[in-house]
């Protein structure tokens, strides 16, 4: 009996093991350069200024301050050619979180964004997901709160 208990225990903790550096392992950022990446990392730096100008009017009710959005806080979610084949029009869907000081996050933010030739940018769709939390700043930055 002591025995099947110590297998069960054995096999519980291996399975919670491997369950959790599964988890670990999806959540991982890459660690090597790619042209994947690059090309990305280039298209962030491009869209920059149109999140930046949405970002500074939705928070401007929340806070004293317009937010940061750095590129490594921007996750490309989903980038489809909207005109089949080899066509110049784009949907990308970015996942951004914007921060304030040190890098507090004060967010999520989701932006839906259609890229066309002629380099003619729109905003598709936005949705304001998560606002700042006030447990999350430090006493010395709360003044940056509305």
């Amino acid at each position: 009996m002591r025995k099947k208990c110590i297998i069960i225990l054995l096999i519980i903790a291996l399975l919670a093991s491997w369950q959790g550096s599964y988890v670990t392992a999806a959540k991982i950022k890459p660690e090597k350069d790619s042209r994947e990446l690059q090309f990305q990392d280039m298209l962030l730096l491009f869209l920059l200024p149109y999140m930046n100008d949405k970002l500074a009017k939705v928070y401007s009710k929340e806070l004293k301050v317009a937010p940061d959005l750095y590129p490594y806080f921007v996750d490309v979610i989903h980038v489809e050619r909207v005109n089949g084949f080899r066509g110049f029009d784009f949907l990308i869907m970015l996942d951004a979180t914007p921060t304030v000081g040190p890098h507090i996050p004060v967010g999520r933010d989701l932006f839906t964004f259609e890229i066309s030739s002629g380099v003619q940018v729109k905003l598709k769709n936005y949705q304001h997901l998560k606002g700042p939390n006030k447990k999350d700043f430090p006493p010395n930055y709360l003044d940056l709160l509305r």
